[in-house]
């Protein structure tokens, strides 16, 4: 019984954390390619580097449309855009 409820104690806040990637497709969809399309994710003279700068740019972005978005729904765009087009390694 101990083991089980260490695993829960463990294992339940890191899935609460997890960015929803269907949530930042939706909200991507919604918000971003009203002034982009998916090709400045895939240029070559893009802007991000790395995760962070990524962050840098959602943030940005989120700012400029207007979008009133919450911390955990500019991670799930974050998470969808990196899972999508950037691929930068996630550190935990």
């Amino acid at each position: 019984m101990k083991r089980i409820l260490m695993l829960l104690f463990t294992v339940l806040p890191a899935l609460a954390l997890a960015a929803d990637i269907d949530n930042g497709e939706d909200l991507h969809f919604e918000y971003c390619t009203g002034c982009h399309g998916a090709e400045v994710y895939t240029r070559d003279d893009r802007k991000m580097g790395d995760l962070a700068q990524l962050g840098k740019q959602v943030r940005f972005c989120q700012n400029a449309v207007g979008a009133t978005w919450f911390d955990d729904e500019v991670d799930d765009v974050i998470e969808y855009l990196n899972a999508t087009h950037y691929h930068y390694e996630v550190k935990q």
